[in-house]
């Protein structure tokens, strides 16, 4: 209790109350600047122990501000939950954030809550009128994976009536931000005039433009049009270029036809069994049963140091 002098001077015992309030009030005011990183959290201190994978800390610091209410802090809050990191994967969990956020117009959020009602995702069932919702709103907002995935249900009438005419519009706007899923798909929309009319011409160019965006599989069937000089013309250099793209990125059929070119030696490269022998490793590796065939068939007529030299290579390779 606060002790009062009693003086002539009348106002003196409200000016020591005054003065001793203000110094409780600076007390409760520090004490909250020292509490404050722990009860309230700290958005750019949680995103910084995320990156350095402290999900601990970063769950701590973020946690807080989630709670109330900042979009970026519950949509890596989701995150966590789905990826289980620093906690048990959790399809609800991350549900309830990633909704949080994507409420808020958060884009990530939309997209990834769109996605999981889409295909379904630990404790999430599948959810088309959910998952048209959302990405739709990401769609609309720009996002080119949900573009192309709201064309795809668009073709399938899945959460929305099916619509040939909205197929095709949504996956030009993906592909035309460069999404190669959709630039792919576009390809074979035009080869066989799927809502448009039958364009081979366009269809290559939009297989081009997926290749050069790194789909693998547009990188092979672009490889495998040069090789047949089908709407193009018959080019080895060009063949030799997709297929390795294809390759580096472990397509076991690209991986098969090289083995398959050093094997007799064509498009100007030379005859090569070693060769031959680690490109068909490599595909077989990757469940190609006739790579792994015609590896097996090839090492009959091999040395048990050209052997070893063409598996040494598909290490080499593997690392790299």
């Amino acid at each position: 209790m606060t002790k009062i002098t009693m003086t002539a001077n009348k106002g003196q015992p409200h000016v020591q109350r005054a003065v001793s309030g203000a110094t409780r009030l600076l007390f409760v005011l520090s004490l909250c600047l020292i509490i404050a990183p722990s009860a309230w959290g700290d958005l750019q201190a949680g995103k910084d122990a995320y990156n350095r994978k402290d999900y601990a800390t970063a769950r701590q610091e973020l946690q807080p501000v989630a709670e109330q209410g900042d979009a970026e802090a519950q949509y890596l809050i989701g995150y966590m939950y789905y990826k289980g990191q620093g906690v048990d994967i959790d399809g609800v969990e991350a549900t309830k954030w990633f909704g949080k956020a994507a409420d808020q117009g958060h884009l990530k959020a939309q997209v990834r809550l769109g996605m999981m009602y889409r295909l379904g995702y630990s404790d999430v069932s599948k959810n088309d009128a959910e998952a048209a919702k959302w990405l739709r709103k990401a769609a609309d907002q720009g996002d080119g994976k949900a573009q192309y995935n709201l064309a795809l249900m668009y073709a399938g009438g899945q959460g929305v009536d099916k619509d040939e005419e909205a197929f095709v519009d949504w996956l030009h706007k993906a592909a035309e931000q460069g999404y190669a899923k959709a630039q792919f798909q576009l390809f074979f929309v035009y080869f066989k005039g799927e809502g448009v009319p039958q364009d081979p011409v366009e269809a290559v160019q939009w297989l081009r433009k997926a290749a050069e965006s790194g789909h693998p599989r547009g990188q092979l069937i672009l490889a495998s049009l040069y090789y047949k000089g089908q709407g193009v013309e018959k080019d080895g250099a060009e063949v030799l270029k997709w297929v390795r793209k294809a390759a580096d990125q472990g397509e076991a059929e690209a991986l098969f036809s090289l083995g398959n070119f050093y094997s007799v030696g064509e498009l100007g490269l030379p005859k090569d069994i070693v060769e031959a022998h680690k490109w068909w490793s490599l595909a077989a590796a990757q469940g190609h049963e006739k790579a792994s065939e015609e590896r097996d068939k090839l090492a009959r007529d091999m040395t048990a140091d050209q052997i070893a030299e063409a598996e040494q290579r598909a290490r080499e390779w593997t690392k790299k």
